[in-house]
């Protein structure tokens, strides 16, 4: 795919994709193979709200990742994968291989009765058999809903049945680190559990397939459970992709709500397919030949569809995946990846640089990097020290690092620098990509121009990515996204523009504290505070204040033991002072071992409003964070910090 050359190039691009938007898109889709043109580029309203992009076009998602690409690369390496131990060996499967094993796949989920149009749970580690799930899923039609392989059982059959699947995918088990995770005892536990009526030729059971991860026993029930290389004995490896249509759903995949239940978005196939394809080219700009690309997030969260699976595999890229965690056995593993595998993009989260972070630079010690060329950050708004350490350790200054600002809900990066295009200004995700029409609104839903002007960011048109709607709950979705501001695409996200244009994310709306008056989102705070040398990460929420409406409470993690907490409170304090304000300077500082975080690497915010309210009684389910313990310690801890004022 074509890529811009320069900045002045974007600009250009920019404009015409304002002023052109169909042209512009038709353009983007044209690089993709359809089995049939579309008949209308869009259709839009955001009023129902209603959104199909390449309505009356055919084409298949599987067959741009894999079958396209087969005649050129076919002899190329398609996947890396880099399992959780070190000592296990590396296994590379080429793009013909890839194609194999998924038509194999794709006929298998035909044998036990998957059809175009059902729903097809993938609750799996991180092995290659998960993409293949997922790619076969897309081969025939089926709507896959990938469940993250760390949920619990409660979690998993709430999505099952939310989505009324007919088949599960699982594994025995799965090592993260040295942790055992028994991923088919969870499952028969959801099982179990579930509410759903199935499809008919299925007698109104759920069937499930199990991959033989690690040899672990497991119960199988005669009937329901089948082993994955039983079935794969006797398929064939023919299996044509299905052609569909544009707005066909391609996948739901579920993510938190306000509320606290999850909410199934929805993407249909032919927007999402040249969204992902081309965000992944643009944005990361991958060069000719076989470039290696690593995404270290897991399938289970949409980063894991869009730039780890569909993004590399649709621009023919080679993707890695990893089976393991960053800090084990130590935390030099990503950078012993990295050299390993001769990577040259590389994409995490922010939470793992901190991480990283905190644990100094000997991990660094023996390892080149001089493979790397361009770095990636997701998940949340990377603080500016973050930043600087990971473009000076990681990047040795010479890799530019794209801070790409996107969502569940978007399917792919909406705000981001082009890699070695845009200028670039550490914390700020900068600029929106062609094709992408961003605006800040005041809270009367008017849209603010210029620059040096903070307000609510939106969408003002249709990209082809979208979510299309909440399954099965239309009006939630038109509510959370299309009711605040009529006409607009509402993110849910504050945002400032600077003097330069560049956009900066200063947190969800909903996480703004109003003291004395004064606005002031939590993630400026927390920015100011992670200046501090001795902190690594912080959270800010508020709580009630008798004089000024709300106060500031912050968490925060730091990397060494403090003897003095009231030195460090004093200091931080001071830093925020300097940065933001008077007003914003937090009332309470509590130093605690970790955050309540979802796998995804979200802080689960409402949890620490209660906890900084005193309210500890009712903190709702805790079971899907990443580390529920954590939960009693920070009590314990804001619990001590009370009793000394």
């Amino acid at each position: 795919m074509k890529q811009i050359s320069d900045f002045e190039e974007y600009k250009t691009v920019y404009a015409h994709a304002i002023a052109n938007p169909e042209v512009f898109w038709e353009d983007k889709a044209a690089e993709f193979h359809w089995f049939k043109k579309w008949d209308k580029t869009l259709k839009w309203n955001f009023t129902e709200p209603s959104i199909k992009w390449f309505d009356g076009g055919y084409t298949n998602l599987c067959y741009n990742c894999i079958d396209r690409h087969l005649e050129i690369r076919g002899n190329q390496t398609a996947i890396i994968w880099e399992p959780n131990d070190p000592k296990t060996p590396s296994r590379l499967i080429t793009y013909n291989e890839l194609h194999k094993e998924v038509c194999c796949f794709a006929n298998v989920l035909k044998d036990v009765g998957v059809k175009k149009g059902d729903r097809v749970c993938i609750y799996m580690p991180m092995v290659p058999e998960g993409a293949i799930a997922m790619l076969a899923c897309a081969r025939i039609g089926a709507i896959h809903n990938v469940v993250f392989g760390g949920f619990s059982a409660k979690s998993l059959a709430d999505r099952i049945n939310d989505c009324g699947c007919t088949l599960l995918i699982t594994a025995d088990a799965v090592f993260r680190g040295d942790k055992k995770i028994e991923l088919k005892q969870i499952a028969d536990e959801a099982m179990a559990d579930l509410t759903v009526i199935s499809s008919p030729q299925q007698n109104g059971a759920i069937k499930a397939i199990v991959f033989n991860n690690r040899n672990e026993p497991v119960t199988m029930q005669a009937g329901r459970d089948f082993w994955w290389h039983e079935l794969l004995e006797t398929a064939s490896s023919d299996c044509l992709a299905e052609p569909m249509e544009a707005e066909d759903p391609l996948f739901i995949l579920y993510t938190s709500g306000s509320t606290g239940k999850p909410k199934g978005v929805l993407h249909t196939t032919g927007g999402y397919m040249v969204y992902a394809g081309y965000t992944f080219n643009e944005v990361f700009r991958p060069q000719s030949g076989h470039e290696i690309f690593w995404c270290t997030a897991d399938i289970g969260w949409i980063t894991g569809h869009s730039y780890l699976v569909y993004g590399p595999l649709l621009n023919g890229v080679t993707t890695v995946l990893f089976e393991g965690i960053p800090n084990w056995p130590d935390p030099g593993r990503f950078w012993e990846v990295v050299d390993k595998h001769q990577v040259n993009i590389f994409y995490t989260a922010p939470t793992a640089i901190r991480a990283l972070e905190a644990q100094g630079t000997k991990w660094f010690e023996g390892k080149k990097l001089d493979s790397l060329r361009v770095l990636g950050s997701v998940g949340e708004p990377i603080n500016e020290e973050a930043w600087e350490w990971y473009h000076k350790n990681v990047g040795k200054g010479n890799c530019p690092i794209v801070d790409t600002w996107w969502q569940t809900e978007t399917g792919g990066i909406l705000i981001s620098p082009l890699a070695g295009i845009t200028p670039l200004k550490p914390a700020y995700a900068t600029l929106p990509i062609p094709g992408v029409q961003a605006v800040l609104l005041n809270e009367r839903g008017e849209e603010i121009s210029g620059n040096n002007v903070e307000g609510n960011l939106c969408m003002k048109f249709p990209w082809p990515g979208m979510a299309r709607t909440v399954y099965g709950d239309h009006e939630r979705f038109k509510n959370i996204y299309y009711s605040t501001y009529p006409g607009y695409y509402f993110t849910g996200d504050g945002c400032k523009r600077d003097a330069d244009g560049y956009y900066r994310i200063t947190g969800r709306v909903d996480d703004v504290i109003n003291v004395s008056g004064h606005r002031i989102g939590t993630g400026e705070i927390e920015d100011a505070l992670n200046e501090h040398p001795a902190i690594v990460e912080s959270a800010v929420v508020g709580f009630p204040h008798d004089i000024k409406g709300q106060g500031i409470f912050a968490f925060v993690i730091c990397n060494a033991k403090i003897d003095n907490a009231s030195i460090l409170t004093t200091e931080a304090q001071k830093l925020v002072f300097e940065k933001i304000g008077a007003f914003a300077r937090p009332d309470r500082i509590v130093v605690v071992p970790g955050l309540p975080k979802t796998r995804s690497g979200k802080i689960m915010r409402r949890i620490l409003r209660k906890i900084a309210e005193g309210d500890t009684s009712n903190l709702g389910d805790t079971t899907t964070l990443l580390d529920p313990s954590i939960v009693d310690i920070i009590k314990h801890k804001a619990a001590e910090l009370s009793e000394t004022l």
